[in-house]
């Protein structure tokens, strides 16, 4: 099931707002929470915060920790001096895996934040979503 599928199936199921707010949330005045056509809440205040769908949150960790493990087995295959060209080749292979976890961040990011902060005129919110994506791209 591919992250929009999921985040239709969550709308569907009336789980929208994936979690409490947390008391930095709950301290900001200029807290206000969006929810969107598709059914997903998220907030802003003071830095933009926002609060992601339990599926996007879960797609984003998922990824990270098939990361995380493809790594910790790259660190085993040097460990037990394994040849040089195979560690090289999963080291590409965990790279791509952070490489489209990225992705799925931004596209998140662009989907949400980036179209309401476009609504909003929100100019500071598109120059930081630039700079993190000159970042990620270096």
């Amino acid at each position: 099931m591919n992250l929009d599928a999921e985040n239709a199936k969550v709308a569907e199921e009336g789980d929208t707002f994936p979690e409490q707010l947390t008391e930095e949330h709950t301290l900001d005045e200029e807290l206000h929470i969006h929810m969107h056509e598709n059914g997903i809440a998220h907030s802003h205040g003071k830095g933009h915060r926002h609060v992601h769908s339990k599926a996007e949150k879960k797609a984003v960790l998922n990824r990270l920790s098939k990361a995380i493990g493809h790594l910790e087995a790259v660190k085993r295959m040097v460990e037990r001096d394994a040849d040089c060209s195979e560690v090289l080749i999963q080291l590409a292979a965990v790279r791509s895996a952070i490489n489209n976890t990225g992705k799925v961040v931004l596209k998140n990011h662009m989907n949400h934040c980036i179209v309401e902060a476009v609504e909003e005129n929100d100019q500071d919110a598109i120059t930081k979503l630039s700079e993190a994506i000159d970042k990620f791209i270096k």
